[in-house]
């Protein structure tokens, strides 16, 4: 009756409740045919956005890196399976427990930290970039020719006589010869 009541008021309720041995305040909301309970922050533990996010220079991000990234987005997204998450806190306590339990020696080192899979974003968007030409090739396009313009003509000296080699323009050389 209260959730109801609360669903068509467009409201919610603010109760405490004693987590981890700790009094917290928790926002209750119609959910469903149950109740959703949130727990809230203390003032305190709150903390102004701009002392963490201001130093952070505004940054314009390409059309075309956007639109890859909403495709890897696209991509990956799938629904929610909470089976893929263990607790592995638990499972190391339960090993333990059963460890001493059958009475054998239980090692008081801490397991080596799994290794982090740090992957620079750029080059994982650059090689997707890459990837996707690959799957699908493109025709190649010829020159376009905007109608009326004419080439660009250079006289060549020594090709139609003297005059014309010494109307051309004289370029120093930049190339190298190859020595050695």
């Amino acid at each position: 009756m209260i959730r109801e009541a609360m669903r068509g008021k467009g409201t919610v309720a603010l109760a405490r409740v004693v987590l981890a041995k700790r009094e917290r305040v928790i926002m209750l909301q119609p959910w469903g045919k149950g109740m959703l309970g949130t727990t809230l922050r203390y003032p305190y533990e709150m903390r102004d956005a701009k002392a963490y996010f201001d130093e952070i220079p505004d940054v314009k991000v390409e059309p075309d890196m956007l639109k890859l990234a909403e495709h890897i987005l696209r991509s990956k997204a799938a629904d929610f399976d909470p089976a893929q998450f263990i607790d592995r806190y638990e499972d190391a306590v339960l090993e333990m427990l059963k460890k001493k339990e059958a009475g054998l020696p239980v090692s008081r080192e801490h397991a080596a930290p799994p290794p982090q899979n740090v992957v620079n974003l750029m080059d994982a968007l650059r090689r997707s970039i890459a990837e996707e030409k690959a799957a699908a090739p493109q025709p190649k396009k010829g020159r376009k020719r905007v109608q009326g313009q004419g080439e660009m003509l250079l006289p060549i000296p020594g090709k139609k006589g003297k005059e014309t080699a010494a109307t051309a323009v004289e370029r120093p050389n930049t190339r190298q010869k190859k020595t050695g």
